[in-house]
């Protein structure tokens, strides 16, 4: 990983966690003390300012304009993934995999994955990023989370499933947050493939794109800004499903969606008192072997 630009969306998302961990304790949807800890030397003063109640108005307004509405969507989307995985969890899952892990501080942040394995994969670098990180700000690595490391470019998911040993016979939940709209369709197939290769009462909690906003990102607020700062920094997004044939698709992996909500939704659930707009075209899907 080229830590100062593929670790672009990563560090801001970071930074949206770190910036709701210092709101009051009664107007936070979450916490997350490690994710500091990933920032930049101006991010994290940022964020350290932001404990001022105009000094944070400014900075959620800096953050509106530069990239127009990622700060709520964002929030909302990482709070509706925990209440997901806490749901899953309770149904029995015993075991939990994070596709493109990056910045996730989930294994260490959420209570209830403290006595479940956490299992995360990444590029080396990024893996490797976030372990000497841990080691340098919190003094150990967490003891409940296995890091795997993988270079889609020389080994596929199944030749690492089988050099790790992998457990194909408990019951997982996936995360798979933020990467499909990068893949191709075939990356897409194959990941899912893997994913279907745990047992029945596994899940995935993944995110997509509206396939719609690839080709008119004019109809969706933010759209065309994002896009164009995505191309500038080479992250292009390359992938989109339109939500009406997801159901369909998710079949033929014997996978049966069970949620699939927008940005607008989700916001809605969990922001309806924050005035800020956010992303339309982001969805969170969840679905059950």
């Amino acid at each position: 990983m080229k830590i100062n630009k593929t670790s672009r969306t990563a560090q801001y998302m970071a930074l949206f966690r770190a910036l709701e961990t210092n709101r009051r304790a009664d107007d936070r949807l979450f916490t997350d003390p490690f994710a500091i800890n990933f920032l930049n030397g101006g991010l994290a003063l940022m964020t350290k300012a932001s404990k001022i109640p105009f000094l944070r108005k400014l900075i959620s307004t800096i953050i509106q304009r530069r990239i127009p509405g990622a700060f709520s969507s964002g929030l909302a989307r990482t709070k509706y993934i925990d209440d997901l995985l806490q749901k899953t969890i309770h149904d029995g899952v015993q075991q939990v995999m994070i596709l493109g892990a990056g910045f996730d501080t989930r294994g260490l942040r959420l209570d209830f994955l403290k006595s479940i394995p956490v299992i995360e994969i990444d590029h080396p670098n990024t893996s490797n990023f976030k372990m000497e990180t841990f080691k340098n700000r919190i003094g150990a690595l967490p003891k409940n989370i296995i890091y795997h490391q993988i270079d889609f470019n020389k080994q596929s998911l199944d030749e690492l499933a089988e050099q790790s040993n992998f457990d194909f016979t408990k019951p997982a939940t996936v995360i798979w947050e933020g990467v499909t709209n990068y893949l191709t369709t075939g990356a897409i197939d194959k990941t899912f493939s893997f994913i279907a290769r745990f047992p029945k009462s596994s899940y995935v909690i993944f995110t997509y794109v509206h396939q719609n906003v690839l080709t008119n990102p004019g109809s969706f607020l933010g759209g065309e800004k994002l896009l164009d700062d995505l191309e500038k920094i080479e992250e292009r997004w390359t992938f989109g499903f339109l939500p009406d044939e997801l159901s369909d698709y998710l079949k033929k992996f014997d996978l049966t969606l069970l949620e699939d909500l927008g940005a607008t939704e989700y916001r809605n659930n969990y922001l309806p008192n924050r005035s800020e707009k956010g992303y339309e075209f982001y969805r969170v899907a969840l679905a059950k072997k």
